[in-house]
């Protein structure tokens, strides 16, 4: 067999072997999507809700109705949806600076967040922008550490939460690292250990890659607030920009006047004709979820074994949709991306060099031709070129083209392992 045939011998292999763990994906996303048509159908969502204000907003019945149905599938008091946010770094920021105040405490309980996190914390020294992050403005910060680098520690959160303790942070995915992500029982487990000790503290959970991949979401074990982009899970990969946060009102409007401004809230902002693309893309939301679900698992299957170390691995319940694979030198991170860029929709033409991004210490390898710019539901592959070679795969908008662009990453490889030994 040539290295294309092994290849595609692989891919299927291990295609073939996950039907049992398919099965129980296709159950979340069908109870998910009756989960998101029932908050539809409550909320009598029709054709008048699609069209748009201009100037100030006011007296917009769409956009009302679209907060309406993320509050009941998220199972809230309030939510705000818009595209004014303009990441998911931005969403989680408004809802930290709505929140927070001058000599509150902000705890994260899940060890250190990840780099753009780090930022607007405060927490990363020798940054120009320290003068305006949370720290900069007076809050005060501190970590619970991971045990082993990988797993919360759970014995010692209670001993990290102080008097002044406002808000402990959930980071449900778990960016740039190799920690294990967060499943809902997790988050169910971290929340009853602080309510415990003080029952006023807003538990806050980073929600972003998590959408749709358990029945569960944080809200519905005790969460005070979430926070999420719509160019990932929730916007189906048709949503062109935006982010939402839901939760209690108290928190969710605290987080709304920091987006706006004090006495606008979420009252304001015209939609931008966007509303029934954020509402038919919540609609797509659990089924498309759930092919970049499986086309992870499948990834962590086939490099498993090619003999890789994958994080998670195949076998592993799934709490978000990303996927990492280590690898062993520079040469293979590169490889990988450079056939998932070749096997993009958009720009497959192009080659993926190390550069800078803004937020992040180091070059970082980033892939991915996708519709809407930087859309981690469209299937993407990044990672900073750094030991130990990590390259976090994330997305998918159709399974077939995870199963198809992992078939040509497998030959490059298979092509750079006999030009290795040829040598």
């Amino acid at each position: 067999m040539n290295n294309k045939e092994k290849a595609c011998v692989l891919v299927e292999n291990a295609h073939n072997s996950l039907e049992k763990i398919f099965k129980e994906i296709d159950e979340i996303a069908e109870y998910n999507q009756k989960k998101v048509l029932d908050a539809f159908c409550k909320n009598k969502i029709g054709e008048e809700h699609f069209y748009t204000v201009t100037g100030y907003g006011h007296d917009d019945i769409g956009r009302d109705a679209l907060d309406r149905t993320y509050a009941d599938v998220f199972n809230t008091e309030a939510a705000i949806v818009r595209p004014h946010f303009v990441s998911g770094s931005h969403t989680i920021a408004c809802a930290l600076f709505g929140v927070l105040r001058y000599n509150d405490r902000l705890v994260s309980v899940a060890g250190e967040p990840y780099d753009t996190m780090q930022q607007i914390i405060g927490s990363r020294p020798n940054t120009d922008d320290f003068e305006t992050s949370l720290m900069g403005h007076g809050i005060k910060y501190n970590e619970v550490p991971l045990k082993n680098g990988l797993d919360v520690d759970y014995e010692n959160i209670e001993k990290y939460l102080l008097p002044d303790t406002k808000m402990v942070l959930i980071q449900r995915s778990r960016g740039y690292s190799l920690r294990k992500p967060l499943t809902i029982d997790d988050i169910r487990r971290i929340i009853k250990i602080v309510k415990a000790k003080n029952p006023q503290i807003c538990c806050f959970v980073d929600n972003c890659y998590g959408e749709f991949t358990e029945k569960l979401e944080p809200t519905d074990v005790g969460a005070d607030l979430i926070a999420g982009s719509l160019i990932k899970n929730p916007g189906g990969g048709i949503v062109e920009a935006g982010g939402y946060i839901a939760g209690k009102k108290k928190f969710v409007d605290m987080a709304a006047r920091r987006l706006t401004a004090p006495g606008i809230g979420a009252e304001g902002g015209a939609m931008h004709n966007q509303t029934r693309v954020i509402l038919q893309g919540f609609f797509m939301a659990p089924s498309v979820t759930s092919y970049a679900l499986k086309g992870s698992i499948l990834a962590a299957k086939v490099f498993e074994d090619m003999g890789f170390n994958t994080f998670p691995s195949s076998n592993t319940k799934r709490t978000d949709l990303i996927q990492t694979i280590k690898f062993n030198n520079e040469k293979e991170q590169q490889a990988f991306c450079t056939m998932i860029q070749k096997n993009s929709p958009v720009e497959s033409y192009l080659t993926p060099i190390p550069d800078t991004v803004p937020g992040y210490d180091c070059n970082l390898l980033m892939a991915g031709g996708s519709f809407i710019e930087g859309s981690t539901i469209e299937l993407s592959a990044d990672g900073p070129v750094r030991e130990p070679w990590a390259i976090y795969l994330q997305g998918g908008l159709s399974y077939f083209h995870v199963k198809i662009a992992l078939k040509a990453v497998v030959e490059a490889l298979l092509e750079q392992r006999e030009l290795i030994f040829a040598k």
